[in-house]
């Protein structure tokens, strides 16, 4: 072998040698691809167990679309509605837990253990709480033609006749009407429970009504309520709603322990690993800090509202025992 092809070819053995070290360290990062740890590598499905269009599916669409531009990946809703939602939460408790699959679920979430006999899932040990996204008051509503014009009004006449008022829920065990029956206990009136198919039809019976009042989401009745077809007598949770900040709450009406807090978060399926579990918080709260996010709550009453995945996790095990109790209390029988 002559100097030059040993030469050639000691070179060609050095630049060989160095392209294996080259890609042995490149590896790693090519193998992780955008993110941390390489998530996301693909598109994400966000899980919404109602129907297109609810204020569950408008906010996670809201949520979604930013963290489709911040991950780098398509985020995409998948409807999946029906049983009050555990269809969704099913499919999400049975997928894998690679944070591909997720949640976006209203405190139903929380109802759902006592509301149904038996459930295919555990709803606290199944799931890994990511965030909570915003915060809803209901608002109470009632005709003007009842001739109530205030919350103290309708208490007194309530008591005067008991059994005589009737309210609307979008269904057994639903937000509104849990957050009536909250009301009704800690009140100490008598009402009937008229559940409906949703809210579109309770709003409806309101303004005939045919029905006597309605902890109605803010959004479907603000426009009634602005023109005078509906009055807003208290919101019913803790605090005060920016839509209608001149509303009282029904604490401060005269019902304290009456609040309730109407929330609606994103979930994992139970041991989604925790740096992509924070990495989803991190992202989610940097999109309910942008005006977009901001301005499309505000027109659903909606607050943002965020907390460290165990604090979510803390949260929803304390409001899974006091539904617990509120169910009993109101005398609700598991489907």
């Amino acid at each position: 072998m002559n100097a030059v092809r040993r030469a050639a070819l000691a070179l060609s053995s050095t630049a060989f040698g160095l392209g294996l070290g080259l890609l042995a360290a490149a590896g790693p990062a090519a193998a992780q691809g955008p993110g941390a740890n390489g998530y996301p590598g693909k598109p994400i499905r966000v899980i919404v167990p109602f129907a297109a269009g609810s204020t569950t599916d408008i906010m996670a669409r809201a949520i979604s679309d930013k963290l489709s531009a911040s991950l780098g990946q398509q985020v995409i809703v998948d409807n999946r509605g029906g049983a009050s939602g555990t269809i969704g939460q099913q499919m999400v408790a049975a997928a894998p837990p690679d944070g591909y699959t997720l949640l976006i679920h209203s405190s139903s979430h929380t109802v759902s253990p006592w509301t149904f006999a038996k459930l295919p899932f555990d709803t606290q040990a199944d799931f890994a709480g990511i965030t909570p996204i915003a915060s809803l008051a209901n608002v109470m509503v009632i005709s003007p033609a009842k001739g109530v014009k205030t919350l103290p009004d309708l208490l007194a006449a309530a008591r005067a006749k008991p059994g005589s008022f009737n309210y609307a829920s979008a269904g057994q065990g639903s937000a509104t009407h849990l957050n009536a029956e909250k009301f009704k206990l800690a009140a100490h009136i008598e009402a009937t429970n008229i559940p409906f198919k949703g809210s579109a039809e309770a709003v409806s019976e309101v303004l005939g009504g045919r029905v006597d009042y309605y902890f109605s989401p803010i959004a479907p009745v603000i426009g009634q309520i602005k023109d005078g077809q509906l009055l807003a007598l208290a919101v019913g949770s803790p605090k005060r709603s920016a839509a209608l900040p001149d509303v009282p709450t029904t604490a401060e009406a005269g019902v304290p322990g009456s609040e309730f807090n109407f929330w609606i978060g994103m979930m994992a399926p139970a041991k989604t690993p925790r740096e992509i579990v924070k990495r989803l918080h991190d992202e989610v709260a940097k999109a309910l800090a942008s005006p977009e996010v901001k301005e499309r709550f505000a027109k659903l009453g909606a607050d943002p509202w965020t907390l460290q995945p165990e604090q979510f996790d803390q949260y929803i095990r304390d409001e899974i025992a006091a539904n617990a109790k509120l169910v009993k209390a109101a005398g609700l029988s598991p489907q």
